[in-house]
Parts: C-alpha cells; sequence; structure tokens
C-alpha cells in the first residue's frame, strides 16, 4: 500500500511538504528542552540490510542533508542479518533519546512480523515511526511470449490454464512474492511459484524465459521493457506514474485497491519524546522539499512522500494487520 491517501503530484507535495515544514518548525518553537538541544552529539542511523540497496542508498542520501543542517555527524551503519531482525532489534532495545535511528522499508518490516514466527520486534508497540520517506511502486511485466498484453488477458490466460504461468519469485517473504499472492488471491488464479535468489535474478529467468510472470520494482525493470525484453503490463501505484505515463495501474485494470510497492523510511526506539520526533520529521520533509533530491528518487523509481509520525503510525499498523491477513489466508509461514 502507498503511505499516502492523497494523490501524488510533483507540485503538491511541494506545497504540502513546505507547508508542513514550516508548521513543524513553528510549532518546535515552544517545544521542550530536550527536543531545543537535539542533537548535541552524532546520530548512528541502523540500516538493517547489506549496503547498496534501496534503503540505504536512501539513508546515505538523507544522512548528509541532516548532518549540513544540525552539524551533528549523521553516520550509518549497515547492520544486515537474521532477515533485518538484529539491526531492528538494535534500534527497538537502544536508549529512546533519538540518537540510534531505523532506516528500513516499511513493508519489509511488517511483513517479516507477518510471516517470521521468531522475529521479536513488534513495529508497532516496540518502533516509533518518524516519516515515510519515498515510496516505489511495483511493476507487473511478463516474457514477451506470453500471449496477454493487459492485466485482464493475464488473468483470462491464468484462468483458462491453471498451474501452468510461472511466477518468479524474487525472494521468499519479499513484498514482491506477497504482492503477487495478493494479485492471486484478488483475481483467483493460480500460478507456480518459481524461487530465486532475489530480484535479478527472478528478471532474468523471466526475461530469459525460465519464468513468465513477476512483480519487481519499477526502477530495476524499466530498461529491460525499453528493450523489449520484458512486457509491461501494469503499476502497482495507486495513481499512473510520470515515468511511465501510458501504463495502466492494476486498480484501472480492475482490481480494487491493489496497491503495493517498496516504503522506505525512518523509524526510532519506542518512548523516543515527541518533540524530539517532530524536529526530525521537520528536518527530514525540508530535505524531501530540495528539488534535487526528489529528482534523485525520481532517477532510482521513487517518489517522496514525508508523511507526519502520526499518519506514518497509522500506515505501520494498517500494513501489518495487512500483511498478516495475507499470510494467514495464504498459509505463509517462514522459519
Amino acid at each position: 500500500m502507498r503511505p499516502d491517501d492523497s494523490p501524488c503530484l510533483a507540485n503538491c507535495l511541494i506545497r504540502s511538504v513546505l507547508a508542513i515544514a514550516l508548521a513543524s518548525i513553528a510549532g518546535l518553537a515552544c517545544a521542550q528542552n530536550n527536543a531545543q538541544s537535539y542533537p548535541n552529539k552524532p546520530i548512528r542511523v541502523i540500516v538493517p540490510v547489506v549496503p547498496g540497496g534501496s534503503s540505504d542508498l536512501l539513508a546515505r542520501m538523507i544522512g548528509p542533508q541532516l548532518t549540513a543542517a544540525w552539524g551533528q555527524q549523521v553516520i550509518v551503519e549497515n547492520r544486515a542479518g537474521a532477515g533485518g531482525q538484529i539491526g531492528v532489534e538494535a534500534v527497538a532495545r537502544a536508549v529512546p533519546d533519538g540518537y540510534t535511528l531505523l532506516f528500513w522499508d516499511y513493508g519489509s518490516l511488517t511483513i517479516a512480523t507477518a510471516l517470521r514466527p521468531t522475529f521479536r520486534i513488534d513495529p508497532v508497540r516496540d518502533l516509533a515511526p518518524v516519516t515515510v520517506v519515498s515510496y516505489s511502486p511495483h511493476v507487473l511485466a511478463v516474457h514477451p511470449t506470453v500471449p496477454a498484453s493487459s492485466v485482464k488477458e493475464l488473468i483470462a490466460l491464468a484462468k483458462g490454464q491453471p498451474g501452468k504461468l510461472n511466477y518468479a519469485v524474487t525472494g521468499l517473504g519479499s513484498a514482491p512474492h506477497l504482492a503477487a499472492v495478493l494479485f492471486a488471491m484478488q483475481t483467483g488464479i493460480d500460478w507456480v511459484y518459481i524461487p530465486t535468489k532475489g530480484g535479478a535474478q527472478a528478471m532474468f529467468d523471466v526475461i530469459a524465459g525460465q519464468a513468465d510472470v513477476l512483480f519487481n520494482s519499477m526502477f530495476a525493470m524499466l530498461p529491460y521493457v525499453k528493450t523489449k525484453q520484458l512486457k509491461l503490463l501494469a503499476v502497482s501505484s495507486p495513481q499512473r506514474m510520470a515515468a511511465i505515463p501510458q501504463t495502466p495501474t492494476v486498480i484501472e485494470s480492475g482490481i480494487p485497491g491493489f496497491v503495493t510497492g517498496s516504503s522506505q523510511g525512518m523509524l526510532a526506539p519506542a518512548g523516543v519524546p515527541g518533540d524530539v520526533l517532530a524536529k526530525l520529521y521537520a528536518q527530514i520533509v525540508v530535505v524531501l522539499a530540495r528539488g534535487d533530491i526528489r529528482q534523485k528518487l525520481a532517477a532510482q523509481g521513487a517518489e517522496a512522500v514525508g508523511n507526519s509520525p502520526e499518519k506514518t503510525r497509522t500506515f505501520l499498523r494498517d500494513e501489518q494487520l495487512r500483511w498478516t491477513k495475507v499470510a494467514r489466508e495464504a498459509k505463509i509461514i517462514l522459519d
């Protein structure tokens, strides 16, 4: 689900981000002493995955901007392992003073709690959301030889040949995997899930004709759509994306409410003072209002969001409930 219930147009984002930032900054004049002095030492931002992924790149994009604004070093630290649990737990157990933060994909966080019984952190209980920084939708694509040029045709093909189409899974329990499960549940189709070692392999398996269909990030897929190695059917955003304006959404294609993708953002340990969260949030939305930052996000197939901590908490709770329901109905449990 996209972490915003309003149309995401660039000029609307600029106005809303600036308005929110100005209102939040004005409110800081009355903040408590801990927010007035925050930060007075370096801030550590933990990314619970290996370097190079979307969350890592975005954290390293935002971190220097906060350093420049506050004059305190913002240090990005990768703490990968156990499906993200090592890094997430390090933040959840940290002193709730705003100097240890988490930057990760909200969907990965809520899916982990839904699919992994051993995942010990409840994001709603143990973490305090600051904001969603960006959203990137999935795109639905097939091998060029698949006789379907629209979502409706793909559904008809799958229903006409139950269990014949192969779906390339970009890692069991990943957001694209759950997107496919949700798609199948909502349309009543049956396809075979082919596990792979990640998004790149899944994509190349479809390009090579070893699998038929997949959801994956727009940024990763578009170069191969342009060279006609993949056939693009739809995008999973609420509205059409500016980068691919001729591509319909899955919703337009007849599946109500179907929104999936990646939503990266900042969280803190539960118990961080609200005025510290507000100061973090206000500065991040100031960063998101910058044209160069929006351009960098767009180059990665993403768009800036900047939800308030309250809206972000609601989004996190709703996503947790949503994916828990999908996992239970599909009987998906990962060790």
